[in-house]
C-alpha cells in the first residue's frame, strides 16, 4: 500500500488535460474522500500512468450502470470531479484498491484520447462559496434536517451531524450532506452539475427532505417487523419452557387430537393408493406445524376433503324394473322416450355388474318436466340426487376447483356434490347446460368435456385435490332448451333425448293428477274444498296459457286455489266448484284468444308453423301489393335467412307467372310488402319459404288460403320443397291452434313416429315434394269449398 499526504497538506495544481475514469453507482464530490476498486485492464493502466505523474484523475459518472470495454462521447456525463490519489494498493488478483479525495469540479470541453483510456481537455470550475442572509438561513435549515436524518438513521455515524454543523462554506456543506445520503446517483449528479450555490442549496433541500421521509417510513416499518418477530420469538420461548416444565414433572405431551383423528380416518377410510399417499404426506407436514399457523388450516381443510370423499362408497341400485317403471309412471305423465332409456339402463345393469353411467341430455321447452324427471330417475334407481345449475357459469374453476395456492381455495362443484351426497354413484343433474358462458377466467364447457366423457371421467382431476377421482359410476343428466348454443364437442359426448310440449289432453290429465293436488296442498285446501271440472281446466289451458310446458298452467291453478282459500278464510264459502263461468272471478279476462278465430279469410294471408325455444307456434304470413316500382319490403324482425326465403319465393312466382295466370306487368307497376305479425319477436330460418310463396300466389291470384290449413318447408328456386326440423313441436302448436290440415315436406314423413296417434287422427297430413303441388292443394281447396 502506497501512502501519500492528503490534498490539504500539499498544493496540487489541477491540470486542464486529465485522464477520465468512469464511475458506477457512486459520485465523487470536491473535498470528499472515497474508496474505489479498479478492475478493468485499461482503467488499471490509467491509474498507473496517473501515479507515475501528478496522481490526479478526473472522475465522471457513467450514464449506464454497467462496465463497457470502450467508451464514446455521450456515454458519460460532462461534469465530474478532479481527485488526487491518497492511497493505492494492488491485490494478488490484479485489481487496484485506492483511496481518492475530490479537489474541484470540471466540465469536459473535448476528448483528446479514447483508447486505451479516455483523456479530455477540461474547464476547471471554482466552487462558489459566497454567503448572504438567505444562504445562511438555508444552510441552517439543511443542517437541522440532516441532523434529524443522522439521528434516526441506523447506518449513518452520529459524528456526521457534528461535522455538518462545523462547515461554514455553503458549497462544501451541500456536497458533504448529499454525498453521505443513499439517494440515487442521478440526484447526486444533478447537484454536481449545479454551479450556483443558491440553486444548489434549494435542490439539496428538496432531496434531503425526501430522504428524511424515506428514513422515517423505513424506521416505522422496521419497528413493526421487529415487534412481530419479538412476539413470535416470545411465543416460541414460552412453548419451549412449557415443554421443559412438563418433562420435569414427568408429564407426556398430549398429541394433537386432530392429528390423531386424521390418522384414524386415513387408516379406516378406504382410499386409493394415490390419495392415501398424498394424505399421509400432507399429514406429516401438518404434524410439524403449530395450530396457530395459517398453513395449518389450509392443510387441515385439504385432509378433510381427502378423507371424507366416498372413494369406494356407493348406494345399491334398485334393479327391479317393474318397480322402477311404476315410480317413473307415477311421477310423470308421458315422456316415454326418457322412461324407456332408463329402463334399458336398468336391464343392462342386471346383465352387467359394473356398466358405465349413461350421459343423457334432455332437450325441450321450459316447463316440460326435465329437472323433475331427473329426481324421478334417481328415485327409481334408488340413488342419491344432486343438481348443479350451470346457467350463467363463466369460471372454469367452478367445475375443476381452484389450486391450493389461492386463498380460500375449494374443489369444484362436481367434487363438492359428490361429498354432499356421500356416494360415488349418484344421479347428477347439470341444469341449463346450454346457458354456460365464457370470459377471461376460462371456458367451463371445455372443463365439462372430461366430466362428460365415459372414456376419461374415471380419472377426473380436480385442481384442488390434485388426485384422480372416478366419476364413471355417476349417471350424468344434462338439460337444455336449445342445442345450438352447446359446443359441438360437448354435444357429441351426450345422448340427446328430446322432450316436446304436451297436448291439450295430456295437460288436462297432468293437471288432474299432479298440479291441482300439489297446489291444493300448498294453499291449505282439502279435496272437498275445491273441485275443477274438465271443462274449466280446458278453458284455463286454452284461454289463459300459451306454452308448450306447464309452468303458467300451474300458476293459474295456484291463483284459483288462492282465491278459494281467501273465500274460505273470510267465511264466504266452504266449498267451490270451479266451472267455466266462475273462472273469470278468479283469473279475470282471458289472456289469449285463439289465433284462427281472429283471422279473416282474405287473399295474401297464409298460416305457417315455427319452432321456438319455448316449443312450437303458428305464425301468419301477410302479403300486400300497392302501386310502386317493383320494390320488396319485409317487416316483422326477420332474420337474413328468412329474408332470403322471401326473395326466393318472389323470384319463383315471377318466373312462373304464366302458369298461375298472373299478369307479369303487375310486378313492374307494384311494390310488394310481406309482414309477419308479432313484430317485437325476432324470427329467422328457412322453414317459412313454402308459406311465403303460397301467400304471394294467393295475393296475385286473389284466391284465399283456408284458415285451418298450415304448412312448413324450405323452398328452392326450382320449386322443390326441402326437409325442415322441429316437426313435433310445430304440429303440437298447430293442434293447439285448431289446424285441420298440415302440409309437410315429403322427407319429413319419418318424423311422424314422434307425433301422438290422437293428433294423427284429428289432422290431415299431406307430404309434398314440389311447390306446384302445394299451391294446387292450398288454392284448389278454396275453390272446392266455394
Amino acid at each position: 500500500m502506497k501512502n501519500f499526504p492528503p490534498a490539504e497538506a500539499i498544493a496540487i495544481d489541477v491540470p486542464n488535460f486529465q485522464r477520465i475514469l468512469p464511475l458506477f453507482d457512486v459520485a465523487l464530490f470536491p473535498k470528499m474522500v472515497l474508496p474505489l476498486i479498479v478492475m478493468q485492464k485499461d482503467s488499471i493502466k490509467l491509474v498507473d500512468d496517473a501515479m507515475a505523474n501528478d496522481r490526479v484523475i478526473g472522475f465522471v459518472v457513467a450514464k449506464k450502470n454497467e462496465m463497457q470495454d470502450e467508451y464514446k462521447d455521450g456515454d458519460i456525463y460532462e461534469v465530474g470531479t478532479s481527485a488526487v490519489v491518497l492511497k493505492m494498493a494492488k491485490t494478488e488478483d490484479g485489481t487496484v484498491q485506492m483511496l481518492v479525495q475530490g479537489l474541484r469540479r470540471f466540465k469536459i470541453a473535448k476528448y483528446t484520447q479514447l483508447t486505451p483510456y479516455m483523456k479530455a481537455e477540461v474547464s476547471n470550475i471554482d466552487d462558489d462559496q459566497s454567503t448572504d442572509l438567505e444562504i445562511k438561513a438555508m444552510m441552517s435549515s439543511l443542517v437541522a434536517v440532516f441532523s434529524n436524518i443522522v439521528e434516526i438513521s441506523p447506518v449513518l455515524p452520529k459524528e456526521f451531524a457534528t461535522m455538518a454543523q462545523s462547515i461554514s462554506e455553503p458549497g462544501t456543506l451541500v456536497d458533504m450532506t448529499i454525498s453521505t445520503l443513499s439517494c440515487p446517483v442521478a440526484e447526486k449528479q444533478k447537484i454536481l452539475e449545479i454551479f450556483n450555490v443558491r440553486d444548489r442549496l434549494k435542490e439539496s433541500m428538496r432531496i434531503i427532505n425526501e430522504q428524511l421521509e424515506i428514513v422515517t417510513l423505513g424506521n416505522k416499518i422496521q419497528r413493526q417487523v421487529k415487534i412481530d418477530i419479538d412476539k413470535s420469538q416470545r411465543d416460541y420461548y414460552l412453548r419451549q419452557q412449557l415443554k421443559t416444565i412438563k418433562e420435569e414433572l414427568g408429564e407426556k405431551e398430549i398429541e394433537n387430537i386432530e392429528i390423531t383423528e386424521y390418522r384414524a380416518k386415513i387408516k379406516n377410510n378406504k382410499l386409493p393408493d394415490e390419495a392415501k399417499k398424498e394424505a399421509e404426506r400432507e399429514l406429516s407436514r401438518l404434524e410439524r406445524m403449530h395450530t396457530s399457523s395459517s398453513e395449518y388450516t389450509v392443510s387441515a381443510t385439504y385432509l378433510d376433503w381427502l378423507t371424507c370423499l366416498p372413494w369406494y362408497r356407493c348406494s345399491k341400485d334398485n334393479l327391479n324394473i317393474q318397480k322402477a317403471k311404476k315410480i317413473l309412471n307415477r311421477d310423470h305423465y308421458g315422456l316415454d322416450k326418457a322412461k324407456k332409456r332408463i329402463i334399458e339402463y336398468l336391464a343392462v345393469r342386471q346383465l352387467k355388474k359394473d356398466p358405465k353411467g349413461p350421459i343423457l341430455c334432455f332437450v325441450g321447452p321450459p316447463g316440460t318436466g326435465k329437472t323433475s324427471l331427473g329426481r324421478s330417475i334417481a328415485r327409481s334407481l334408488g340413488r342419491k340426487f344432486h343438481r348443479i345449475s350451470l346457467g350463467g357459469l363463466r369460471d372454469e374453476a367452478e367445475i375443476r376447483g381452484h389450486r391450493r395456492t389461492y386463498v380460500g381455495a375449494l374443489p369444484g362443484r362436481i367434487i363438492q356434490g359428490i361429498r354432499r351426497v356421500d356416494t360415488n354413484n349418484p344421479v347428477f343433474m347439470l341444469d341449463e347446460i346450454d346457458k354456460i358462458g365464457t370470459d377471461f377466467r376460462g371456458d367451463p364447457s371445455a372443463a365439462l368435456l372430461e366430466v362428460l366423457d365415459p372414456e376419461q371421467n374415471n380419472m377426473f382431476s380436480d385442481h384442488y385435490l390434485d388426485v384422480s377421482f372416478d366419476l364413471s359410476k355417476v349417471m350424468f343428466i344434462t338439460t337444455a332448451n336449445i342445442l345450438e348454443t352447446i359446443p359441438p364437442a360437448l354435444k357429441d359426448r351426450m345422448e340427446i333425448i328430446r322432450l316436446s310440449g304436451y297436448m291439450l289432453d295430456e295437460k288436462i290429465k297432468i293437471a288432474q293428477r299432479y298440479l291441482i293436488p300439489r297446489q291444493r296442498e300448498a294453499n291449505g285446501l282439502k279435496a272437498e274444498n275445491i273441485r275443477f271440472t274438465n271443462g274449466s281446466i280446458k278453458y284455463i289451458i286454452s284461454n289463459y296459457t300459451h306454452e308448450a310446458g306447464l309452468r303458467n298452467l300451474e300458476r293459474e291453478i295456484a291463483a284459483v286455489c288462492r282465491g278459494v282459500a281467501t273465500k274460505i278464510a273470510m267465511k264466504e264459502a266452504s266449498t267451490s266448484d270451479i266451472t267455466i263461468q266462475s273462472i273469470y272471478d278468479y283469473l279475470g279476462p282471458t289472456k289469449f284468444t285463439p289465433d284462427l278465430a281472429s283471422r279473416k279469410l282474405v287473399p295474401g294471408v297464409c298460416t305457417g308453423m315455427a319452432w321456438t325455444q319455448s316449443g312450437g307456434d303458428i305464425l301468419f304470413i301477410e302479403a300486400l301489393k300497392m302501386k310502386g316500382k317493383n320494390k320488396l319490403t319485409l317487416t316483422g324482425q326477420l332474420g337474413d335467412v328468412m329474408k332470403e326465403s322471401a326473395s326466393t319465393a318472389l323470384s319463383f312466382v315471377r318466373a312462373n307467372a304464366k302458369k298461375f295466370q298472373i299478369d307479369e306487368s303487375l310486378f313492374e307497376d307494384h311494390d310488394i310488402h310481406i309482414h309477419v305479425p308479432a313484430g317485437a319477436t325476432p324470427k329467422d330460418g328457412p322453414s317459412a319459404g313454402v308459406t311465403i310463396l303460397t301467400a304471394l300466389v294467393s295475393l296475385f291470384t286473389g284466391i284465399a288460403v283456408p284458415h285451418d290449413l298450415a304448412m312448413t318447408g324450405e323452398i328452392t328456386l326450382r320449386g322443390q320443397v326441402l326437409e325442415v326440423g322441429g316437426i313435433k313441436e310445430k304440429v303440437l302448436a298447430a293442434h293447439r291452434a285448431g289446424i285441420k290440415t298440415i302440409i309437410l315436406p315429403k322427407d319429413n314423413h319419418k318424423d311422424m313416429e314422434d307425433i301422438p296417434g290422437k293428433i294423427q287422427k284429428s289432422i290431415t297430413f299431406l307430404f309434398i315434394e314440389e311447390m306446384m303441388h302445394v299451391l294446387e292443394i292450398a288454392l284448389k281447396t278454396k275453390n272446392n269449398s266455394s
